[in-house]
């Protein structure tokens, strides 16, 4: 085989395919604070939902608590909204009020 020049190939596919997943929009999932929500049930959330880790999850649960929301994570439009389902699940059968909500980056 002979050496490939640039010309030999079509760029256009692989500026679209390239271009559509840089430029995919994200989304913030937002946990708010109430005044039920108990602080060790937000921490849990954090940790079993969007896999952070103990001492992360505690720092989110504090900005929640001290400044009304906390940012859980960024995810595709998909995905935010699965996790803001899952939150909202898992308060349910706990019983607590916590509400989670999703905003574009």
């Amino acid at each position: 085989m002979g050496k490939r020049r640039d010309e030999d190939f079509d760029v256009s596919v692989l500026d679209k395919a390239s271009t559509g997943s840089i430029n995919m929009r994200k989304y913030k999932v937002i946990l708010h604070n109430d005044d039920y929500t108990t602080f060790e049930f937000v921490t849990q959330v954090l940790v079993d939902i969007f896999s952070k880790s103990p001492e992360e999850a505690q720092q989110i649960t504090l900005l929640v608590h001290f400044k009304g929301q906390g940012i859980a994570g960024i995810y595709s439009k998909e995905l935010a909204e699965t996790k803001v389902m899952q939150v909202h699940g898992a308060a349910q059968l706990a019983g607590f009020p916590l509400r989670a909500s999703i905003q574009a980056v």
